[in-house]
């Protein structure tokens, strides 16, 4: 600050995240973008939230707020596993640390700017805060919690991607600055500074946010007929069924082109979520990924290692956005299931900048998104998608609208491969082999769709490809809103050929979760058997992690389906979920033991014999282990 002629920041944003000036890191990306608006933005990475708070005092009060961005990940998910176990390392932190950020850095970081400055506005951001807007279930504490905004005691929340409603409020901000509004403070040389009273009478405006009354009178306009009052969070800790009701308007409104302002009583305050901005227009997206990023870590970082860096350093993002929906998935909640595309001219310019980088080969790592498959993707009828309510484009069919055309990402892998210093230009994220099998009614989509299958598989492939059928069983896909497993073997028939025909040996690396609701043992173990059959011993497999603001999430907490409030099976118990994701590893001789009784016990001798024949069982390793130290000591 002093080097560029500071004595006071425009704005301060506080990240849970190692700083890294690269567009996948949210404090980068906010950072810059207010750069670009001619603001004064200062970054604290990581502050000791401890004894005198010392980093938060560190550059003093902001003109205009505080933002409170706590990282590119949900801070339990990024800590704990599905068991509830700290995880090995902290992959957005120097060195993996975990001393780094506290457990809910949302809420432990507001506190303690609150505390320090008052009257300062702290807007909230990220992962963390958007998923959390409105009463939601919190597995790492067993329970319903109110709408963070309430916890944390901040002025706003920002959800979902911020770059619209961050350059909105930013505006308005500096209106206020500019109007000396009554309630602004001032500094010793007469300067104007924002205060939270001034900056809540310009919310109500504001799309895309969260803002907190005291009573129903404060809301302004009052309740409507076009708002939508869910039930108030004290309802849904009696009755669970009502906050399975409320998710399912809340999903609805989250991708709706029309979106309805959300109201929810809890703790005797109004919370009011305002509809969401339209997507964001290519024009847009180019401009925040075209911002001035020196795609490296901090100098602070030197010689030391941030895992999620080394994941991304050398990737392209393509688009955000995701219309598949998935039950577990919290892509659509957060970015939205509007596909939301760069330009090809945008891309180019990122793999050039990548190419200057330090230790860069001529390998990209990805060429992808949230899905490596839906770049330019879209309704045909933009009509037919403003009326829409549907959660997925693509599932339970593939809706008629969908222009399904992989022809423009088919495109930008040749002119990134045409580049002189580009050897290999992999694709690391999840492909979406249903949109190559469909059949599009249209020869020209059909058959770029066979063209992307064989170039995927031929060209962008490190060896292992990538997918996530989740499940066998098509009744718990049901519930994922996954496609039928049938498709996985159509599609790994395809693999199998174009790797024959092509002379390549490349593996298929299916993704598949345990213990999501509606699933039971039974059919983890049709799962073991389908996977044994097809001779893959599962290594990319996940016991499923409730996480705020999912389907699946509320049928965790609930015990219903949100789209039909029919009851749902869900296996909550460490013995229930380790009696499930044991299936995963029937290959193990340490495991089979353990398999064959729980077979046993639920009388599937049917299934039993199908996943392990007419064998007689081998002892498990452990009593092996056992005897031998009983002989021992008999011999001794």
């Amino acid at each position: 600050m002093e080097q560029r002629g500071w004595d006071q920041a425009d704005v301060i944003l506080l990240s849970a995240d190692a700083y890294v000036d690269h567009p996948s890191f949210g404090a980068a990306v906010i950072g810059r973008l207010l750069e670009a608006e001619g603001l004064r933005v200062a970054i604290i990475p990581q502050p000791d939230w401890h004894g005198d708070l010392r980093d938060f005092r560190r550059l003093g009060r902001p003109r205009l707020w505080f933002g409170v961005a706590p990282g590119c990940m949900d801070s339990m998910v990024n800590k704990y596993t599905a068991a509830r176990r700290l995880r090995s390392e902290d992959a957005y932190s120097p060195d993996g640390r975990h001393d780094l950020r506290p457990e809910y850095p949302t809420i432990v970081y507001t506190q303690a700017v609150k505390k320090l400055y008052p009257d300062v506005p702290v807007v909230l951001g990220g992962i963390e805060a958007s998923l959390r807007r409105l009463a939601h279930y919190d597995y790492w504490q067993e329970r319903l919690r109110p709408s963070i905004l309430l916890d944390s005691g901040a002025d706003v929340i920002l959800y979902g991607m911020g770059e619209q409603p961050t350059l909105e409020l930013t505006r308005l901000s500096l209106e206020l600055i500019e109007s000396y509004h009554p309630a602004l403070a001032y500094d010793d040389e007469g300067n104007a500074m924002l205060t939270a009273t001034a900056l809540r009478e310009a919310l109500p405006s504001l799309s895309q946010s969260v803002v907190a009354y005291d009573n129903e009178h404060d809301i302004p306009e009052g309740i409507t007929t076009d708002d939508i009052v869910l039930h108030s969070y004290e309802e849904c800790l009696d009755e669970p069924r009502f906050h399975a009701e409320n998710f399912h308007k809340i999903e609805t409104q989250s991708n709706s082109d029309t979106g309805h302002r959300l109201l929810q009583q809890a703790r005797g305050r109004w919370v009011v979520v305002n509809p969401p901005f339209p997507p964001m227009t290519t024009e847009q997206l180019d401009h925040s990924f075209d911002l001035p990023y020196t795609r490296l870590p901090h100098p602070r970082y030197e010689g030391k290692r941030i895992p999620a860096y080394d994941m991304i350093r050398f990737s392209v993002c393509l688009h955000r956005g995701c219309f598949g929906g998935c039950a577990f998935c919290t892509i659509s909640a957060h970015q939205g299931k509007h596909i939301m595309s760069r330009s090809k001219e945008s891309i180019l310019r990122e793999v050039e900048a990548i190419s200057q980088l330090p230790g860069f080969r001529g390998v990209l790592s990805d060429l992808g998104g949230p899905s490596a498959n839906m770049y330019k993707m879209s309704g045909k009828n933009p009509d037919i998608c403003r009326r829409c309510h549907r959660p997925s484009c693509i599932h339970p069919n593939v809706c008629k609208n969908l222009n399904g055309d992989h022809r423009p990402l088919l495109d930008i892998y040749r002119a990134v491969d045409a580049l002189p210093y580009i050897k290999h230009s992999f694709i690391g994220s999840g492909v979406r082999y249903d949109l190559l099998l469909h059949d599009w009614h249209d020869e020209a989509l059909n058959r770029a769709a066979q063209d992307y299958t064989r170039e995927l598989i031929t060209r962008h492939v490190s060896g292992r490809l990538k997918v996530a059928p989740e499940h066998t069983s098509n009744r718990v896909l049901g519930l994922m809103r996954k496609p039928s497993f049938s498709l996985f073997y159509d599609f790994k028939r395809q693999f199998d050929r174009i790797n024959r025909e092509c002379g390549l040996r490349q593996q298929i690396i299916p993704y598949f979760i345990s213990s999501h609701p509606g699933c039971h043992a039974e059919d983890m173990a049709e799962l073991a058997i389908a996977t044994k059959q097809l001779d893959f011993h599962l290594e990319q497999v996940q016991d499923f992690t409730p996480t705020p603001m999912t389907t699946a999430t509320t049928m965790w907490a609930t015990g219903y389906d949100p789209d039909t409030l029919e009851p749902v099976f869900v296996a909550r118990t460490p013995s229930e979920k380790q009696a499930q994701r044991m299936f995963f590893f029937w290959y193990k001789p340490e495991e089979r033991h353990r398999i064959e009784e729980e077979l046993k016990r639920l009388g599937r001798m049917d299934l039993l014999i199908q996943l392990f024949g007419g064998i007689k069982p081998k002892t498990p390793t452990s009593v092996k282990n056992k005897n031998i130290n009983r002989k021992h000591k008999n011999n001794k």
